[in-house]
This record gives structure tokens, C-alpha cells and sequence, in this order.
């Protein structure tokens, strides 16, 4: 089943993306600019395309995407995340695929808050016996 366009949401952190595959030559726009403009990062960059590598699909869709929140490495991740949903919803048979290499899991760590009493999450103040 070939659909003009897939739309996959993805999440990671704090950071929420919502990803459009369209049948294209891979041209890839993230808040309505350039993938290498926005993801400076080489590994940030290949960590978001390794859906599309794994499954041998990078020349075949142009994405366009929104990313809201986070950071940004969670909206990298969060990208990754919607990229491996939409292709899912365009062919069902790569589900495995994308199974086993976990781009379909979410990824629920998300930063502990700090508590009352103490530095941070974990870390307390000093003890002084004297």
C-alpha cells in the first residue's frame, strides 16, 4: 500500500517531533530548515537517519518535520523515533526490522527532579559530623 504521505510521531526526553515522509530524493527540512543547518552534529545527524540507513530507504522520501522541546540531542532522538513510526505506516514489512534494532522503542529516561533537602536528584549536601 503506497501512500503520497506517512506521518510517524516520535518522542525522546522532553522533546516531541512530528515527522511527514513524502515520495521524494531525500531532501530533509526540520522547523522549516536545512537538516545540516539545524543538526550541526555529524552524530547527532546520523543518529536521527538510522532508520532510513538501516532499512536502505535514505534517497527514496523527503522528510519534513516539526520538532518541539528538549534539547538537542532528545529532539535527534525524538526524530529518530518518528522517522522508524512513519515507515512502519508506509510498509508494514520493515516493523521487524526497525524492531530489533529498538528504533521503535521509546526511550523513557527522562530527567529525575530534584528533591527538597539535597543538591540535586541524587546528590545531598556534605554531612559535617562536628
Amino acid at each position: 500500500m503506497v501512500l503520497e504521505q506517512v506521518y510517524g510521531t516520535g518522542k525522546r526526553k522532553r522533546a516531541v517531533a512530528r515527522v511527514f515522509l513524502r515520495p521524494g530524493e531525500g531532501k530533509i527540512t526540520v522547523n522549516k530548515r536545512d537538516f545540516e543547518g539545524y543538526f550541526p552534529n555529524v552524530r547527532l545527524r546520523k543518529l536521527a537517519l538510522a532508520p532510513l540507513m538501516d532499512t536502505e530507504m535514505l534517497d527514496k522520501f523527503d522528510i519534513y518535520a516539526t520538532v518541539q522541546s528538549g534539547g538537542i540531542a532528545g529532539q535527534s532522538g525524538a526524530l529518530r523515533h518518528g522517522i522508524a513510526r512513519a515507515l512502519v505506516v508506509h510498509d508494514a514489512s520493515l516493523r521487524l526490522v526497525l524492531k530489533q534494532k529498538g528504533y521503535l522503542t521509546r526511550d523513557s529516561r527522562v530527567k529525575e527532579r530534584k528533591k527538597y533537602g539535597q543538591r540535586g536528584a541524587r546528590a545531598r549536601y556534605q554531612f559535617s559530623k562536628r
